[in-house]
């Protein structure tokens, strides 16, 4: 088994005013060598986005686009003639494929909103671009997983174009819970929302993470009530 600990205040972090943001991996103008991503798991951006304002339409291509509100709502348009909100309890996914323009913007002009912006590197090039999205019941994930994205659509998540899924869970303080990757070889990258945990005998806090490869499950114990994502993709160098 190898361990990667991503203490959450070694993130990167830019505020233009209208946007505050985390950066777990090197994005825009912050670059660290040790953070370039894990495996297919390129960006985690954690972003505050001022009331009314937003990312411009800008292009992407060939990356998978995950958006996780976790309050607020965020007003999307894209290329694809996709136009709607994406809310707390949805999540969003975008595969570029072979390029997709879009804008994002905080659906209230008062209130902050806070998102992670996930982008995985996909599975197959130049893929049509297409846009999906789903509202998830949260009670579903109380002391269990609930899986928002997956390749297999028999688990309910929004489907993306690589062997990889994402999980939420919300933990009662006191409880065990173990995540399995679905694919052989796959890495986890666990990262605490909210609350204490501990995993292989390290303790995460509030936005920490941990990157685990070569291995076939893991066990997290939840030191407080705490809610944690579990992102499961390939690993390359």
């Amino acid at each position: 088994m190898k361990t990667i600990f991503y203490p959450a205040a070694e993130r990167g972090h830019v505020n233009f005013g209208w946007l505050d943001s985390y950066h777990s991996f090197s994005f825009g103008n912050w670059h660290h060598p040790e953070k370039v991503h894990f495996g297919a798991l390129r960006v985690l951006n954690d972003d505050v986005v001022k009331g009314g304002g937003g990312f411009d339409t800008h292009p992407h291509d060939n990356m998978e686009i995950v958006s996780i509100p976790l309050k607020g709502a965020i007003a999307h348009k894209d290329s694809t003639g996709t136009e709607g909100i994406v809310y707390s309890g949805d999540v969003q996914i975008m595969s570029a494929g072979s390029g997709i323009r879009h804008s994002e913007y905080n659906a209230s002009h008062y209130d902050p909103a806070n998102f992670l912006q996930i982008w995985v590197f996909p599975k197959q090039q130049n893929i049509r671009p297409r846009h999906d999205q789903r509202t998830f019941d949260q009670s579903q994930r109380k002391d269990q997983w609930q899986i928002v994205v997956s390749p297999d659509p028999a688990e309910g998540g929004v489907w993306i174009n690589q062997d990889a899924r994402m999980a939420l869970t919300k933990l009662s303080a006191g409880k065990d819970i173990t995540f399995t990757p679905a694919f052989e070889g796959n890495g986890i990258y666990l990262f605490v929302l909210d609350g204490e945990v501990e995993v292989e005998g390290k303790k995460l806090e509030r936005r920490d993470a941990l990157g685990l490869s070569e291995i076939k499950d893991v066990s997290i114990h939840a030191v407080s009530g705490a809610e944690l994502l579990a992102i499961e993709v390939p690993m390359f160098a």
